[in-house]
């Protein structure tokens, strides 16, 4: 046939120019959606925040994913805290601790106060929100040991106590410190008053013995010169 070849030519022009099927706008748009993910940003978790929310319950309750730290298994005891600042109200006989929590699960909290060489007093537990605690009815000028201490269903976090503590602060970073209790105001007055009246007090009576003593066994008086006569 001799029109065949031109026959097959009309018929792939006329193909070549039927507008090909374009994929609808919206379609696009959401496939790009599906394929852009937002970046995990950290959780608003602080470790050393007082009545924090734990991480795990920030990640379910947010909009968005976000990052916890990492942990340390649940099946072994949780790591030491770290001791924060201590603050004294040495007139009250209390002091605030603070202390920051390890990375590991923890259950509940606890301190632990030594004065002088004998056994612990053991506070009450603490939920694991608790980052601060107070201490009340310590003696003014008296010096004590505290630690804090983490528990969970494995154990408790270990502490050096009284004797395993270095210098005057303790391990730097630790769970335990030191803290002295300074006399009170009112102490220091009353100390000086009555050291003040000591002082009086022997003053007098020295002067009392002196003159006892020369009215006793009397006391040489220089005599009048004599007028030399002329």
């Amino acid at each position: 046939m001799p029109g065949s070849p031109c026959l097959v030519w009309l018929l792939a022009v006329t193909f070549s120019l039927v507008p090909r099927a374009q994929p609808l706008a919206g379609d696009s748009e959401e496939e790009e959606q599906d394929e852009t993910t937002l970046p995990a940003v950290p959780c608003d978790y602080d470790r050393c925040r007082h009545l924090q929310v734990p991480c795990q319950e920030l990640q379910r309750a947010g909009p968005t994913m976000c990052l916890c730290p990492g942990l340390s298994s649940a099946a072994q005891p949780p790591d030491p805290p770290r001791m924060g600042e201590v603050r004294m109200e040495a007139e009250a006989g209390r002091a605030v601790v603070h202390w920051c929590a390890p990375f590991s699960p923890v259950h509940q909290y606890w301190l632990l106060l030594w004065e002088g060489a004998g056994a612990p007093q053991k506070g009450p537990p603490l939920n694991s929100t608790v980052r601060r605690a107070e201490l009340k009815g310590l003696k003014p000028g008296g010096a004590y040991v505290v630690c804090v201490v983490a528990a969970n269903a494995a154990g408790e976090s270990s502490v050096p106590g009284a004797e395993g503590l270095d210098g005057a602060g303790g391990p730097a970073f630790g769970p335990c410190g030191r803290l002295t209790v300074l006399p009170r105001p009112l102490t220091l007055l009353h100390g000086a008053v009555g050291v003040g009246s000591a002082l009086a007090l022997l003053s007098c009576s020295a002067l009392v013995w002196h003159f006892c003593l020369r009215d006793r066994w009397g006391c040489p008086r220089r005599g009048r010169p004599s007028g030399a006569g002329l």
